[in-house]
């Protein structure tokens, strides 16, 4: 591909560190005045037309064989379960963010790198090294010592700050995530079909899904509020769209690892991720950095080198001069030669 895997990577960073700014500046009175539940719809919507237009693009200026197209029953289906995960992940996330901040909910989504290393070694068989391992587990404890409130202050009466309900959502959301990318890596890489085709296929049972989710909110609440498409703009300013973009690009931009890197690189991405957000939040939520954070954050930063970095960059194995064994055939000449 022309596009180099970091160069999007750097992409999606940017996006996911903006994505929990631009939710939390959307809501108003501490909740949304939009049924957030539109946001994902819009979001696939989004998708699904972008990835329409290139597919259309492709098609006309590349030949078939570069295009390729699996229109099978039994491969199309497949993209029914990312989907349907997907759906389930994106309105945890926005209830994630109701109980806990910006940098805390960035910081917990980093907990994915741990379930997508191991059901990267279950599912797709890929082995990682002794040292990748080790950074895995790094980063694991940098994003503990991250969540850690330091209790050096008066006020300090536990070591969370935030509700037990945002923590187990912000796992619930992190195990969904890494479940959902790995799955789709698996259909990404079954085949040569084109990526476009592939997004096509995967936003168009997501926008189902979604169209699904309002549907049945219609029918818990009684209607109360008219069918969802009469109200689907109620409350929407230009943060709320800003936020359907973000969540519309960051998912392009995750296909397109999926297909050409891997989910390593995708976690890697959104979990660097935090270092923005951090610094964002400071200016616009008045928020304090503690010690605890700055320590995860550097932790966070030595797990990245360690799990990228060529092995003999990380250890330093000394040089020898020591000859090559000799051969047996070597050994006979010169005896035979002293002799």
């Amino acid at each position: 591909m022309a596009t180099p895997w970091y160069f999007v990577a750097v992409l999606l960073t940017i996006l996911t560190s903006s994505q929990g700014i631009l939710t939390t500046l959307s809501q108003s009175d501490g909740g949304y005045k939009y049924d957030y539940a539109t946001v994902p719809f819009l979001a696939e919507v989004f998708k699904l037309i972008i990835s329409g237009l290139f597919l259309w693009r492709e098609m006309r200026t590349s030949s078939s064989a570069t295009a390729r197209i699996t229109k099978d029953w039994k491969s199309v289906r497949l993209f029914v379960i990312p989907s349907l995960i997907y759906l389930i992940h994106n309105n945890v996330q926005f209830a994630t963010l109701t109980y806990v901040d910006t940098s805390t909910y960035q910081i917990m989504g980093n907990l994915k790198i741990v379930t997508t290393g191991i059901l990267f070694r279950l599912f797709l068989k890929r082995k990682l090294s002794n040292l990748q391992w080790m950074a895995i587990g790094l980063l694991a404890v940098g994003t503990t010592t991250s969540q850690v409130k330091g209790c050096g202050e008066a006020s300090c009466d536990s070591l969370f700050t935030a509700p037990i309900q945002g923590y187990l959502l912000g796992i619930l959301s992190a195990g969904l995530s890494a479940l959902a990318g790995i799955y789709t890596e698996f259909l990404m890489k079954r085949n040569n079909d084109s990526l476009y085709w592939q997004n096509l296929q995967l936003y168009t049972f997501g926008s189902i899904f979604n169209v699904a989710r309002l549907i049945a909110d219609d029918f818990r609440l009684g209607f109360e509020k008219g069918p969802w498409w009469q109200r689907i703009f109620d409350g929407y300013s230009i943060t709320t769209w800003l936020v359907v973009l973000n969540l519309g690009s960051t998912g392009l931009l995750v296909s397109w690892l999926m297909k050409y890197a891997d989910n390593i690189v995708k976690v890697y991405s959104t979990s660097m991720a935090m270092l923005l957000t951090m610094v964002a939040s400071i200016y616009l939520f008045s928020f304090k950095p503690t010690v605890q954070l700055f320590l995860g954050i550097v932790i966070c930063i030595m797990s990245l080198h360690m799990y990228f970095a060529p092995p003999q960059t990380l250890v330093d194995l000394p040089v020898t001069n020591e000859a090559h064994p000799k051969t047996l055939k070597q050994v006979i000449v010169e005896e035979k030669t002293d002799s």
